[in-house]
Order: structure tokens, then sequence, then C-alpha cells
């Protein structure tokens, strides 16, 4: 990532001479589609300050580079990047060489698991999904942070039954530098067991700071197994953020046809940050429209399909959250949801 021609010209023939494809951005806002799964980053120092003003996740592999003689001022803010290593060139070259060359073999990913949850409509059911793979990921042994982030989603708080939870809100990391330690900001937000809560509170707040967002993210890939987003559906740079840090989304379609034709819009705009999109069809279908009919309209995989559970209304009526219990079809759905994000077989649940 540089805007300098003469940093980017040597960069671009270290990459030729280690036979490595690299990728170009001149700015942050260009970088963040790649950020979080490129195995090597480079940022040049003309690029410092405008990386630590954009909030860009902290993540591992990451080199702040320059030439001797202008890189002085940028190196200050280095720590505050989170950038391993500090390079000034032409001294090390030959060190760059190896990391490139070992930027090809992308380290195994050890952070938690991310699944963006998004309604191809309003009142798709998209926020109930959600709170039931949360609940369902700590049923199975996860260590798991649940992220509202749709403003007029009417709040997960309520899904859950969570209302009267302490602790910290959106608006209170609005201000927040980036400088935050997992463990304290996770355990200052509404949390009960294995299930940790980062929600709106009553007051008005137009959207989600992409500077909370960032921070949200990067405490939780550090401290949490998994994490489920609820996105809205007018995509703000905080979802924006958190699609490119998803491992999956999923697009939660009604099964009408005018939920279809509004989820292929919606598909699309997803389809730019996100490369794994699948879709849930949830029923009744009052055309009859098939699960599979739909996920081959929209040219998306078929993650599952839900069908009516009066039982999971009145139990959100009554402040019980979804798949609590571990019972029904929005249970069953959860659990295969979660298994396929984990990749593996569920732990065994931790009282």
């Amino acid at each position: 990532m540089t805007a300098d021609p003469d940093l980017l010209d040597e960069l671009l023939r270290l990459a030729a001479a280690c036979g490595v494809e690299a990728e170009v951005s001149p700015d942050p806002a260009g970088a963040r589609a790649r950020w979080s799964a490129a195995p090597l980053v480079l940022i040049g120092a003309d690029q410092a300050v405008p990386c630590l003003r954009a909030r860009l996740p902290r993540r591992k592999r990451l080199i702040l580079i320059g030439f001797d003689g202008v890189t002085d001022p940028a190196f200050n803010v280095a720590d505050l990047l989170g950038a391993e290593n500090v390079a000034v060139l032409p001294d090390a070259e030959p060190w760059i060489v190896d990391q490139l060359t070992a930027g090809e073999r992308p380290e195994p990913a050890a952070d938690g698991r991310t699944l963006a949850v998004i309604g191809g409509r309003g009142g798709a059911g998209a926020s109930i999904l959600a709170a039931g793979l949360a609940t369902t990921a700590v049923r199975s042994g996860y260590r798991t942070l649940l992220i509202d982030a749709d403003p007029l989603g009417g709040g997960l708080d309520l899904v859950l039954g969570w209302e009267q939870v302490g602790g910290l809100r959106w608006p209170a990391l609005a201000g927040s530098d980036g400088r935050v330690d997992p463990p304290t900001l996770l355990g200052a937000l509404p949390h009960r067991g294995d299930l940790v809560l980062l929600s709106f509170d009553r007051d008005e707040l137009p959207g989600v700071p992409v500077e909370a967002m960032a921070v949200a993210l990067d405490a939780a890939r550090r401290g949490r197994d998994a994490i489920v987003a609820d996105l809205p559906r007018q995509l703000d740079d905080a979802a924006i953020l958190a699609l490119q840090a998803a491992d999956r989304t999923l697009l939660v379609v009604p099964a009408e046809l005018r939920a279809t034709a509004s989820a292929a819009r919606t598909a699309a705009t997803v389809a730019a940050h996100c490369d794994d999109i699948a879709v849930v069809v949830r029923g009744p279908a009052p055309g009859r429209l098939k699960a599979r009919e739909i996920a081959r309209a929209l040219g998306l995989p078929l993650a599952g399909t839900l069908r009516p559970e009066t039982s999971v209304c009145q139990g959100i009526e009554r402040g019980t959250a979804p798949t609590a219990d571990g019972k029904g079809a929005l249970a069953a759905l959860c659990r295969q949801l979660v298994d396929d994000l984990m990749g593996t077989s569920p732990k065994a649940a931790v009282a």
C-alpha cells in the first residue's frame, strides 16, 4: 500500500524477482477488501498516518517500509498500527525478499471465525437467525461474540431477553483509538457465560462508527472462538468492514418472489466484499417456491431452510433467546451452520 511511485517501483521489482504476485493499493480505502485475507501486507511510509486514521483492524504479518532518510516520522506510529517490523530500504532488501517468499504460504488461521448474517429484504428474520447462531455456538462450547450492527433492527438485546443486562454499548466505543485490551473490552460488554453481546442502547445513534467496529472485530478475533454479526441491508462503512472480515455470509430470504428479487440486489452488493455467500430460505412459501429454486435464481449455494416456529416467537416475547433449549428446526439448522463455520466437530459444552 503506497502512493509513492519510487517505493512502488522498488517493491514491484523485488516481488517480480521472487516470482510473487503483488496486489497494489494507493490508500487504505482501496486495501480494505484484501486486508484480512492477504498473507503479507507492506505499508509504505507515506500511508502510515492515513492507515492509522482509517482504523483498519490489526492483523499479523504487517510491515512498515520506506527509504532511508524519509521514514522516521512514519515509523513513530508503527506500534499504533500494529506493525510487526519496520524495514528501511535499500539495506532491508534481502530481508524483504525472504518475507515476500514466505508470504506465499499463508499461516493457518488461529483467530476466531466470523459469520455475517444479512436479510435479503426487511423483516426476513436475519436477527432471529443471528441470535440463534450465537446461542447455539455457546451451547456447542465456543466463546462467542454477537454483534448487532443494524441500527434499525430493533435491538438484539431484546431478541435475547437481555435488555436489563448491564455493560457497554456501541456509543461507548465510538471514540476508541484502537488501543484496547481485548479481555478488558469483552469483559465490559453485556455477557452471560461465554456469550458476549455488542449492541445499541436506546439513545439515537445513526449507525456504527467504523473505528468502533474495527476495535470490536480485532478484540473478538483474539478473544472469541466465534463471531456472529447481524448486518443492515443498507451497508455502511462498519458493515462493509464486518463483511470483509467474515469467513462466510448468510443471506436470509423469505420464500417469496418479491423477496427473491430484493435479495438479488442485496447479494450483488454483498458479493463485492465477501467471497463466501450462501442462502437460508425462510418459509412459508405462499407461491410454492422451492428453496433450491430460490438459491438457483440467486446463483448462490443453499445453506439451509427455516420453517415457521411459533414457539420461537413466543419465547422471544417472554424473554427467552432463540435456540436456548436446543430444540426445534431453528436449533437444528444453527447447529449445522455453526459446525460448518468452525470446520470441526462441536466441543463439549462448558457449564
